[in-house]
């Protein structure tokens, strides 16, 4: 416990005695910590004194009376010396009597009165040098002690370290030591792990906005902010361009010099433990990317063999294999996430990074973890249909043309199925950007001419063709005379130079008709 102006008033053996009351000194005043304390009788010692100390003086440099001022209010010059002080920061000011004066002039009680600055009598009989060294003695004795408990602490949280589960041990050992909550956030911004577990839940959120600008600038960095009546802490972990996380640990108060030394070395072993985990996940990555080229070549006994060794069992057929792309920035956290899922569900989910494509197999009856999945990851996942490990060639095939069918109405959803796309038919493909820029390519004669003569050869074009180039039944539908469709299509067909009796060309001009629809 440090040294403190109520520690340096208790003490019997040095007298001192408190002339400021109590009740008129800001709350907390006698509990401040001291660091020093100083003898001087200059009119501005302050050049000379830091923030916490306490100043003691013998008042010569006072006025020999208190006639400068009325009784009960304070000398001018007094006023300001206080003033001084505290502005300063000083913890206390003690007089000493019997020296210079036998008292100290009621205009400096006065003046400490009004300022808050707590001021004791020094007796005649108690030096100046008992008073620091006693309170250098409670600065050493306390030092001695943080720093045993620093070492005590860093001690058991290496032990903790040493656990099965290292870092969450040791990140639980920290909470307990600094009687703090402590939480660690992944390189995605999302919470990893927190201690006590039931630290409120308003208060994660309030730091996980900072923590992801924190890693979105990819520099280490600390920093410090307030959420409600706790202060936080924020430390990085990893190199700078590779940040694997965020440390944060909040309480009642900052931390001092010796917690932040402990804080210090589970920053370094949190580091350290993060990347032995990286490097691990990518030795792992490799060895899925290796299990899946097996799986492809159907080599499934081989694979299946490891992965029992490694992760448990692979998922059981039939199975549904799902794709998507992913942002090359993001790929190091999908995986991570992914692992920990796996870990988490043995048996239930394989998956595999293939450059930035992401592969993911679940047994089918386990189909709603692709829609879990694609929310928690944010993904969009293109499913194949129910397969055995033997065709996944074909399965990725579906899942990757499942993935291409993504539109901007099919985007909301989180997994697009193949079986869907299939129940569309041939036409599904028509929603292809490169068919519709083929359809503008081949109607464009047509689309130019309607607009520079107000004419209406596609409209015509497109009902001729749903009526099997019935001309009556087209003229009808138009509201028009069967010789004004037979000008138009005699119009089109000469603007398209292709021959409109062939079934071909009647074909590809209606799939042409069909991709143009899905512009607008």
């Amino acid at each position: 416990m440090p040294a403190t102006v109520r520690r340096l008033l208790g003490d019997p053996t040095l007298g001192l005695r408190l002339l400021t009351p109590e009740a008129v000194l800001p709350g907390g005043s006698l509990n401040r910590p001291v660091s020093w304390v100083h003898g001087s009788d200059l009119a501005d010692p302050t050049p000379f004194l830091s923030a916490g100390q306490v100043l003691l003086t013998t008042g010569a440099q006072f006025p020999a009376d208190d006639a400068h001022g009325a009784p009960g209010e304070p000398d001018v010059l007094v006023d300001d010396y206080v003033t001084r002080l505290v502005v300063h920061g000083i913890a206390a000011l003690g007089f000493g009597t019997g020296v210079v004066r036998a008292e100290p002039p009621r205009s400096l009680v006065t003046a400490c009165g009004t300022h808050g600055l707590p001021l004791f009598e020094v007796p005649y009989s108690t030096p100046f040098i008992a008073v620091a060294r006693f309170a250098a003695d409670i600065a050493a004795t306390d030092a001695y002690a943080r720093s045993t408990w620093t070492l005590r602490a860093q001690r058991a949280i290496a032990v903790a370290a040493t656990r099965p589960d290292g870092l969450r041990a040791a990140l639980a050992e920290l909470s307990h030591q600094l009687d703090r909550w402590v939480a660690m956030f992944d390189a995605a911004g999302t919470l990893a792990m927190v201690f006590p577990t039931n630290t409120a839940g308003h208060t994660m959120n309030a730091v996980r906005s900072a923590v992801k600008r924190m890693l979105h600038s990819g520099l280490r960095a600390s920093k410090h902010m307030t959420v409600g009546e706790d202060t936080v802490t924020l430390q990085t972990l990893g190199a700078r361009g590779l940040l694997h996380g965020v440390l944060v640990l909040g309480g009642p108060a900052e931390l001092d010099d010796a917690a932040r030394q402990v804080v210090t070395t589970v920053v370094a072993l949190a580091g350290l433990s993060l990347e032995q985990v990286h490097a691990l996940d990518r030795a792992r990555g490799q060895l899925r990317h290796g299990l899946l080229r097996l799986l492809t070549n159907g080599d499934r006994d081989l694979a299946e063999m490891v992965s029992n060794e490694v992760w448990g069992p692979l998922p059981s057929e039939p199975v549904m294999t799902a794709v998507a792309d992913v942002p090359a920035g993001r790929v190091e956290t999908i995986a991570e996430r992914l692992e920990r899922r796996a870990t988490d569900a043995p048996g239930r989910l394989f998956f595999a990074i293939d450059s930035n494509r992401v592969i993911i197999c679940v047994a089918a009856d386990d189909r709603d973890a692709l829609g879990e999945i694609a929310g928690d990851l944010e993904l969009h996942l293109g499913a194949s249909e129910p397969h055995e490990w033997a065709n996944l060639a074909r399965a990725r095939v579906q899942a990757e043309q499942a993935a291409g069918q993504l539109t901007s109405e099919s985007r909301h959803a989180s997994v697009t199925d193949f079986s869907a796309i299939a129940g569309r038919g041939m036409l599904s493909l028509l929603h292809e950007p490169t068919a519709r820029t083929v359809a503008q390519s081949i109607l464009m004669p047509l689309t130019v001419h309607d607009l520079a003569n107000a004419s209406q050869l596609v409209e015509t074009l497109r009902s001729w063709l749903a009526n099997n180039g019935e001309y009556e039944a087209t003229a009808r539908d138009l509201g028009a005379h069967r010789h004004t469709v037979r000008a138009r299509i005699a119009t089109a067909e000469r603007l398209l130079g292709r021959d409109l009796t062939a079934f071909a060309i009647r074909a590809e001009l209606w799939v042409a008709l069909m991709a143009a629809e899905e512009t607008t």
